[in-house]
């Protein structure tokens, strides 16, 4: 009886070997099917997602096993330079960060798919009590209103976001006078860089991407912001559709920076010429008069620079500001040198200095490891050397607030210079776990440290927390919050069995977002940083 048993369970086993053989045999060169391993990965910026859904219906129609992974577009340069090999081609904002890759021969065959003109957007009242509805502007006269005080905005992070990157080096190639060449001489210029400095003391919030960036803009009181004509497009027809008033976009005659939005080929295998056919296929797709059609809609231009005299009226829409039958002058873009000093200038010197609190979670369910692991991502953070490499280091105008917390608020530690962090690092390091969860107080506590902090700083919370909260009250935040009309982000970054419903309420009360530190808690504080 057994060995009848045992003969049944050997004759499915094989009948089972047999079929998924069969199977394999016939589908292994179906790159669609799921046991190819042959699939074609794209590595592709964030603001390429509007054709994703089209791009993977033409890769199935024609057997690519499409796979496309998104990043903002500085990080996909750090991606390229460490790691194109997972990678077969790559989907870039601007051609620009191309040229700032290790390697030169890396990428081929890339062309331009649409163009994306990035653009200040005020609120139209706000715009025609400035005078700048339907006058032709130059950057100074941005610059002039932000001066007077008359003029404040939200952008992306100039160290992590292609709007952000690209709009620094247009005002940085303007002011400097729109010469041949930028040079890091130039930069040295004590006038350029306090013209600069004055641009970025406009700055209200910034965020780490420009998706994000519109949500901010819509959950909260903002007169302007700077993004992608094509995000103020969508904005635009949402804010009609709920009876607001729209952003007119300016449009400096002196320059613009305006994207290209490249598609180019990684090379990983010059003899791959099957994975290389591929590339061209998508490419060919995406430059076609259908997709080119789809992208107008969505607010994209076909045309590079020129004019365009028949548009959409209501995509490309006159009442906000967008003239097609106007030639934009685009930047000129300077070297792989010039733009790393450029940026390290704005990080130490000319940003917008930041007051950043930091609500740490030291209860007792953070003991072992939790601990252990946040010790190690403050360290990285905090350390100028080690945030240095990755842009995200605090310079000297900078304050850092560090708030620790268990049932209650623990202790208080701070500096005034964001390089001077020795003493803070040593605190951190210091910490042991116990007791129960505050969330709250915590939070409050560190609204109270920078509700009285000068305008001349971004003001942002930062918690962290491994469980959920078994003291304090949301109601008693959302009390002080309300009452004292403030406009202070509380970032939460989850991690370990947080509640993220409790975090959720907090950041939708303050405009803010959660992060996920569930899957690596330093990656997680790297990326919050972005938006401080």
């Amino acid at each position: 009886m057994n060995k009848k048993k045992s003969g049944s369970k050997m004759w499915i086993f094989w009948a089972i070997v047999l079929v998924v053989g069969f199977w394999y045999l016939v589908l292994k060169d179906d790159d669609s099917s799921i046991f190819s391993p042959n699939v074609f990965r794209i590595l592709a910026s964030t603001s390429t997602e509007m054709m994703e859904g089209d791009l993977k219906a033409f890769a199935k129609k024609n057997n690519i096993n499409l796979e496309i992974n998104y990043y903002g577009d500085l990080e996909i340069v750090d991606i390229l330079n460490t790691n194109s090999s997972d990678y077969d081609a790559v989907w870039l904002s601007n051609s620009l960060w191309l040229y700032q890759l290790e390697n030169s021969y890396l990428t081929s065959d890339s062309k331009s798919i649409v163009m994306n003109p990035v653009v200040l957007g005020i609120n139209k009242k706000k715009a025609e009590e400035l005078g700048f509805v339907g006058k032709d502007l130059y950057n100074k006269d941005i610059l002039n209103a932000i001066r007077d005080g008359k003029l404040k905005y939200i952008m992306a992070s100039v160290t992590k976001t292609n709007t952000g990157a690209t709009t620094y080096l247009n005002f940085l190639n303007n002011l400097a006078g729109n010469p041949e060449v930028l040079t890091e001489e130039m930069l040295d210029n004590q006038e350029l860089r306090t013209n600069l400095k004055d641009f970025f003391k406009g700055v209200e919030r910034v965020s780490g991407d420009e998706e994000y960036l519109k949500e901010m803009y819509l959950n909260g009181d903002y007169d302007a912001m700077i993004n992608y004509e094509s995000n103020f497009i969508e904005l635009n027809k949402k804010l009609v559709k709920e009876g607001k008033d729209p952003l007119y976009l300016i449009y400096p005659i002196d320059g613009v920076a305006i994207n290209d939005m490249p598609f180019a080929y990684i090379n990983n295998d010059l003899k791959d010429e099957k994975n290389k056919n591929k590339f061209l296929k998508l490419q060919e797709y995406l430059r076609s008069d259908e997709s080119i059609k789809k992208m107008e809609k969505m607010g994209y231009r076909s045309w590079y620079g020129g004019i365009k005299e028949k548009t959409d009226s209501k995509t490309f829409n006159p009442e906000w500001g967008i003239n097609t039958s106007k030639y934009l002058k685009d930047m000129k873009y300077p070297s792989k040198k010039v733009i790393t000093k450029a940026i390290a200038v704005y990080i130490e010197e000319l940003r917008k200095p930041t007051h950043v609190v930091f609500c740490l979670d030291v209860s007792g369910s953070m003991y072992g490891d939790g601990i252990e692991e946040l010790k190690d991502s403050m360290n990285y953070i905090l350390n100028y050397e080690t945030a240095s490499k990755d842009n995200l280091q605090f310079s000297d105008t900078d304050k850092i607030t560090v708030i620790t917390f268990n049932a209650d608020v623990d202790k208080v530690f701070d500096t005034k210079f964001g390089k001077d962090t020795n003493e803070v690092i040593k605190n951190i390091n210091e910490l042991s776990p116990y007791g129960g969860t505050n969330i709250y107080d915590s939070s409050i506590k560190g609204l109270e440290i920078l509700k009285d902090e000068s305008d001349d700083y971004t003001k942002t919370i930062i918690l962290m927390t491994d469980g959920k909260s078994n003291n304090g009250t949301y109601r008693n935040l959302k009390n002080y919050y309300q009452s004292n009309k403030l406009n202070i982000p509380i970032y939460s970054i989850t991690f370990g069995s947080s509640d993220d419903r409790d975090l959720r309420e907090i950041a939708e009360l303050t405009n803010a977002k959660v992060f996920d530190g569930k899957s690596g808690l330093r990656r997680a504080f790297t990326e919050v940083r972005s938006y401080n």
